[in-house]
């Protein structure tokens, strides 16, 4: 018999296709890495930076590699390429504060859809690029699709979150996380230099950026709208119903419209919750740091330290064939990913958040004695590369996928859309950040460097143990009432005064 906690084959395609927005998010942080030095070459030669032997063509007009240098130091191409990566993190920055806006007003499905416009646009500009300037359509493409990026981190946790029945929410939730490096994965094995990562191919590699919008603008129509969407923001408790039968089969909807009547009721008292007055509140505040902290530990673990410079430390490490391990990270990122699905609803969230952040602290204090002591002892490489694939495996347990859901979690539905929005900004920006000044920071720690994430994480570690709070099979309802008791114990009282009310009225759509 049906009752509505089952993942019915509508539910299942639902998320799914929901999900190839994330596999897309997770293909294009990967593929730029892979054909660096291929991407410069063609910079170099669209600048007129090469020497002049360098740009001879072959008979097939592709690009004669055999007298250009393997590394191009030249400073407009470095200028080029550093930005061509960067742009990607600063559009999503700039996208995130618009999830909310789209969110509501195009619907979450209907959103999801006219995003992947972007996404195609993207592809496009990148696949071309070899017809006009090289370096500006593969920036002016990157900054589209980390535009898009933005928007689907935190449109796909949002629509998974909210049709996902609350037996499954953290497994379901998982999806996006796993969909995320299983793009990251692909992108590393098709950039091989003998399968599309060459002077040939790596236009195409970036352009397949878009594939997944093609396949996923296809889809998205047949998809049922979220119940809560319709209900809670539109008002259509019919629809809501409809669209809960699609996704959980034929059963008594009556428990789940009476939670979103009463949530729907709680949101009618006080108007949509804007980013500024979100800010601003003292409602909302234990909820909007437990989340962005969450993110924070997320991005500054160090964790994106390892996927862009991971082949260069296995290199340091001793490895002879560095590209292929840095594959297996990928893989192994994967791997504990899936891991994560089957043990969020038995362990928790906030059990594998310690897990996962204990486990990487450890590892990043192993990794830097592993580093440090592989002169003297051969063997210390092998531990270093063992800290580093742990390393992975423990992010993907739980700082991985988790805050990208619980996010829909700590929050009712009017203020849930800016919640997304501002967590979605500080993973973005500090992403950026790490990305950014990495490289000079490893110059100046060496094989320290790791020791300052180290730190960061058990920071992380302490403020988890004491402030995050167990969502485990609790509804959104239940929930919200677990941080107002919580809150109680730390103030004399948590009403809502007139002064607040008026802030939260203050008509900011972002």
């Amino acid at each position: 018999m049906e009752t509505g906690k089952e993942v019915t084959g509508t539910l299942a395609f639902a998320i799914f296709t929901a999900a190839l927005g994330s596999l897309q998010y997770g293909y294009s942080m990967g593929v730029i890495n892979a054909p660096q030095r291929v991407i410069e070459r063609h910079y170099g030669r669209s600048l007129g930076v090469l020497p002049e032997e360098a740009a001879l063509m072959s008979s097939n007009g592709s690009l004669l590699t055999r007298d250009i240098p393997q590394e191009i130091t030249h400073p407009s191409v470095v200028m080029y390429w550093s930005l061509s990566v960067a742009i990607f993190s600063i559009g999503g920055v700039l996208s995130s504060f618009l999830v909310g806006f789209v969110g509501d007003h195009r619907g979450r499905v209907k959103g999801m859809l006219a995003a992947n416009v972007l996404a195609v646009a993207s592809g496009l500009l990148m696949g071309l690029c070899k017809m006009w300037k090289p370096h500006i359509m593969v920036i002016a493409g990157r900054a589209i699709m980390g535009f898009y990026c933005g928007l689907t981190s935190g449109l796909v946790p949002m629509y998974i979150g909210e049709i996902a029945p609350k037996a499954y929410r953290g497994a379901l939730g998982t999806l996006h996380q796993l969909a995320i490096v299983v793009g990251i994965l692909i992108s590393q094995v098709i950039g091989l230099d003998f399968i599309l990562g060459n002077d040939d191919m790596w236009p195409l590699l970036l352009g397949l950026s878009g594939a997944p919008a093609v396949l996923q603008s296809l889809l998205l129509p047949l998809c049922p709208e979220s119940p809560r969407y319709l209900y809670i923001l539109l008002g259509k408790e019919d629809e809501a119903q409809e669209s809960l039968h699609r996704l959980r089969g034929a059963y008594d909807s009556s428990a789940d419209l009476e939670e979103m009547r009463r949530e729907k009721e709680e949101a009618d008292k006080v108007p949509r919750v804007s980013i500024w007055s979100l800010i601003r509140s003292s409602v909302y505040r234990r909820q909007l740091v437990v989340a962005l902290m969450m993110h924070l530990s997320q991005q500054l673990s160090g964790i994106n330290a390892i996927f862009y410079y991971s082949t260069a430390i296995f290199t340091r490490a001793g490895v002879s064939e560095p590209v292929y391990a840095t594959i297996g990270v990928g893989a192994i990122n994967t791997i504990f990913t899936l891991v994560s699905v089957a043990l969020v609803e038995r362990a928790g969230r906030r059990t594998l958040m310690l897990v996962g952040l204990g486990g990487m602290c450890f590892c990043a204090v192993t990794m830097t004695v592993g580093l440090n002591y592989q002169s003297e002892y051969t063997w210390m490489s092998y531990v270093s590369m063992l800290a580093i694939f742990l390393f992975v495996a423990f992010f993907e347990i739980g700082p991985g996928p988790i805050p990208w859901f619980i996010v829909a979690e700590l929050f009712s539905q009017g203020p849930r859309p800016a919640a997304i929005a501002l967590a979605g900004c500080s993973n973005w920006t500090s992403n950026f950040i790490v990305g950014m000044t990495f490289s000079y920071i490893q110059n100046w720690l060496g094989v320290y460097v790791f020791v300052l994430f180290a730190v960061l994480l058990f920071g992380f570690i302490l403020f988890m143990y004491l402030k995050m709070p167990e969502t485990k099979g609790k509804s959104f309802e239940e929930i919200a009432t677990l941080f107002r008791r919580d809150g109680k114990k730390a103030a004399p009282s948590t009403k809502v005064d007139d002064v607040e009310l008026q802030q939260l009225k203050t008509p900011i759509t972002a």
